[in-house]
């Protein structure tokens, strides 16, 4: 019966090294980077293979790589890094005199247009409390917030949350962005049907804003030609001024954006429409609590069905 990993036998000196390996696809490159000898390094990663109990990396006369047991150890030893550094850095704070500190997710929209002035008065309010914000997608938002990663997270409504207790936060526009020149860039406003006739930037990685417009679509009885991806909001910009394509945007994200000269045209369809949502981990400091009520001041009305 296979056993579980004994910690005596794992120590950060060797996971630092084996994420260096890893990462870099090389045993001398990964045991200069953590200041090991090459033999020290093919040691201590042989005896970590051993607790394990599986092979994690395969050598080849081309470097290492990972085996898929390897993936799975990487993806913990990378978290346990982020956990420790953010430890690291609370406790810092708490020895320099900050006595609280909150993580906070949000998505592009909800960073440009709803939390500057918020999180400026709740931290001229508290100063004794330091946010560490972090833009990500939706969907990267609500594994953190549910995993502990992130304590507070702020995410658009139609992203999967599982058993996570969400609360109705703001709501944002989205609109459809093209190049000037582009054939819908004359009109003012646009149904979503309409621009199923053309080429299509979109988010990548499982976006939720990418899931939102193919159902849309597929209502329409059309599939959405996805030309190119990209991984960010600016990406996406510069491929739609460069006339690869229509995007949907946020229309704060898109203002915060420019210079790039693109072409705003208002969609006439409800969902465009959106609502932001707000989570909160519920291992969660009473430092994220205490914002999580000053965020929540100057929410929006609860709606019916969308808290839960």
């Amino acid at each position: 019966m296979a056993t579980l990993i004994n910690p005596a036998r794992v120590d950060f000196v060797t996971l630092r090294l084996f994420c260096a390996v890893a990462q870099m696809g090389s045993m001398t490159r990964g045991a200069q980077a953590c200041s090991l000898a090459v033999s020290a390094a093919s040691r201590r990663l042989a005896d970590f293979e051993s607790a394990a109990g599986t092979l994690l990396l395969e050598r080849t006369s081309r470097g290492v790589k990972l085996t898929p047991a390897g993936h799975l150890a990487l993806q913990h030893a990378l978290r346990l890094f982020q956990g420790f550094e953010q430890f690291s850095s609370e406790m810092r704070d708490y020895t320099l005199g900050t006595r609280g500190h909150v993580r906070l997710w949000a998505n592009m929209s909800a960073l440009t247009e709803f939390l500057p002035a918020s999180l400026a008065s709740f931290m001229s309010a508290h100063p004794d409390i330091h946010v560490e914000l972090e833009e990500q997608l939706s969907g990267d938002i609500v594994r953190a917030v549910v995993d502990g990663v992130a304590d507070i997270g702020i995410f658009a409504e139609n992203t999967p949350v599982g058993d996570l207790r969400v609360e109705p936060f703001q709501q944002d526009e989205l609109v459809a962005v093209c190049a000037h020149d582009h054939p819908r860039g004359k009109r003012r406003k646009v149904s979503f049907k309409e621009c199923l006739r053309y080429d299509f930037v979109g988010l990548n990685r499982g976006s939720s804003l990418l899931e939102l417009t193919s159902r849309a679509a597929e209502q329409y009885g059309e599939v959405m030609h996805v030309r190119i991806q990209a991984r960010s909001f600016d990406a996406m910009c510069q491929l739609i001024n460069a006339n690869l394509g229509i995007g949907v945007l946020p229309l704060a994200v898109v203002r915060a954006t420019q210079p790039h000269p693109l072409k705003i045209v208002r969609l006439s369809e409800p969902w465009a429409r959106r609502k932001l949502l707000l989570g909160v981990s519920q291992t969660c400091s009473s430092a994220a609590l205490l914002l999580r009520a000053h965020l929540q001041h100057g929410a929006m009305a609860p709606v019916a069905g969308n808290a839960r």
